[in-house]
């Protein structure tokens, strides 16, 4: 890589008797950003890293929304002066006031000299401005420095604050033979405990998680998270003729966790009841008198909402891949067969007619969690044959 940061990158620091270099440092930072995962929402995860003559004198991540900054934590854990330092930061440092100072004011007051970015800032309120700032103030300012890396830390910011709505993940466990049910609709458990513990997480990790009625009717879930120390999602509902009984363990433990029915009818009665329990309803019909999955991503996103956990049956799922809101998919596939034509698949609907139509996914990763596979995929495009008329 060209420039002062490639050049340096070369150069080896010595730290406790090992050699560090640029990536190394980096590596560290984003290593330190990932302590925020589920923490920082809707802001990002974030790592800072500062380095003076070879040596790591202070580092921290933002630790979660509303609190201090990577770069003000790192340097609130200075062991000795900054001045003429390094600091390797994962994100583009802000310059704005929000529920914190901007962190470039900290950076120049240290006299920290030189400053490595690893992604850009999208947000119209950084985006390049906060590296101008260190620029025009005499500092070296190196951007791009291990960015796709650095990028990979934060798909749900950068898809949030530049369409303002939300990064959905679709999660399904099925068979090695592509059940989510047998043909009595029974479905626990297809995975093994590494796996369902796997999936706690991944709910800590987003800001809400979605599921239909014919979930709610079916199994009576909870939808939060039940790993100590770890927070859970707000619930939502996608429920179109408002059907969810009053007695549901979703409505009856509304007041302790935030949950939304999103409804297509405009029951005043109805509605009324819910909300006395403590729900919030979103009325967002289509044409077809049901749920309007890209009215309720808009909704989501101006309550702040920046990503959803999409825990749906097939009818959800093929409805969320056919509006085009889904994202990431992460697919559990359990080492045993079920079999039988009555048997649930992860989407049903009518499907498509040729292989040419259907949806593209990139795989990202596969791993085993136990006994099972994880299978993680990005959603490339939406597919103009699945898409509503």
């Amino acid at each position: 890589m060209a420039g002062p940061v490639g050049m340096l990158s070369e150069k080896m620091n010595k730290k406790e008797g090992m050699y560090m270099t640029d990536r190394d440092y980096m590596l560290r930072a984003i290593e330190l950003a990932k302590k925020g995962r589920g923490w920082t929402n809707p802001n990002p995860m974030v790592g800072a890293v500062i380095v003076k003559e070879g040596r790591i004198i202070g580092e921290g991540y933002h630790v979660r929304c509303g609190e201090l900054h990577a770069e003000r934590n790192a340097i609130a854990a200075l062991t000795e002066s900054a001045e003429g330092a390094t600091i390797y930061v994962t994100l583009e440092p802000c310059c704005h006031y929000g529920k914190t100072p901007p962190c470039t004011e900290a950076i120049l007051e240290h006299k920290i000299a030189r400053v490595v970015i690893g992604s850009r800032d999208p947000n119209p309120k950084v985006a390049g401005k906060g590296a101008r700032i260190l620029r025009e103030a005499g500092v070296l300012v190196e951007e791009d420095f291990m960015r796709e890396e650095c990028d990979r830390l934060n798909p749900v910011f950068f898809h949030y604050i530049t369409t303002k709505t939300p990064y959905v993940v679709m999660k399904y466990a099925m068979t090695a033979d592509g059940k989510i049910a047998t043909k009595t609709g029974a479905s626990k458990w297809i995975t093994g405990e590494d796996a369902r513990m796997e999936v706690q997480m991944m709910r800590h990790c987003c800001m809400g998680i979605m599921a239909g009625i014919g979930t709610v009717l079916a199994d009576d879930p909870m939808l939060n998270v039940r790993l100590e120390g770890k927070k859970s999602p707000v619930r939502i509902i996608c429920d179109s003729r408002l059907r969810i009984p009053l007695g549901s363990r979703i409505c009856q433990t509304a007041r302790e966790y935030p949950t939304i029915i999103a409804c297509a009818v405009e029951d005043e009665e109805a509605i009324k009841r819910l909300e006395d329990l403590g729900l919030q309803v979103a009325v967002v019909p289509d044409e077809k008198g049901t749920v309007d999955l890209k009215k309720l991503m808009r909704y989501l996103g101006e309550q702040g909402i920046d990503s959803v956990f999409l825990e749906g049956g097939g009818t959800l799922n093929d409805s969320a891949l056919r509006a085009g809101i889904v994202q990431e998919i992460k697919a559990f596939i359990a080492p045993k067969v079920f079999g039988g034509q009555l048997a649930k698949s992860p989407v049903s609907g009518e499907g498509i007619d040729l292989p040419a139509e259907a949806v593209p996914l990139q795989l990202e990763k596969v791993s085993q969690i136990g006994e099972d596979l994880l299978v993680e995929y990005k959603v490339k495009k939406v597919n103009v044959c699945l898409q509503e008329s």
